[in-house]
């Protein structure tokens, strides 16, 4: 089955990223998996890092041309974002303090 494409993609604290999916599901990826690659060093700047994009048609996020990552990578190592129930919100906010 192929991974559902992205809807958009927000930069977190810690070098985190929260990804929802044209299907609802939200997944949290960590780039820090990443950063002792070569290609993914730039990352480590805070400001290249927040400047993460969703790619036309949502088959992967970039950073510039050379450095992204596929949908599939997402979906495939992100970590589902739990539900919180409806009697204990959880803001955008608190998740991205965490």
């Amino acid at each position: 089955m192929n991974p559902p494409r992205i809807k958009s993609v927000i930069p977190l604290k810690e070098k985190r990223l929260l990804v929802t999916f044209v299907n609802g599901i939200q997944k949290v990826y960590d780039c820090q998996r990443i950063l002792s690659l070569e290609r993914f060093h730039l990352l480590k700047h805070e400001g290249f890092f927040k400047a993460v994009t969703v790619d036309s048609g949502g088959y992967g996020i970039s950073w510039d041309d050379e450095i992204d990552l596929s949908e599939s990578e997402l979906w495939n190592n992100g970590v589902e974002k739990e539900h919180t129930d409806p009697g204990k919100k959880e803001s955008l906010t608190e998740v991205t303090k965490r």
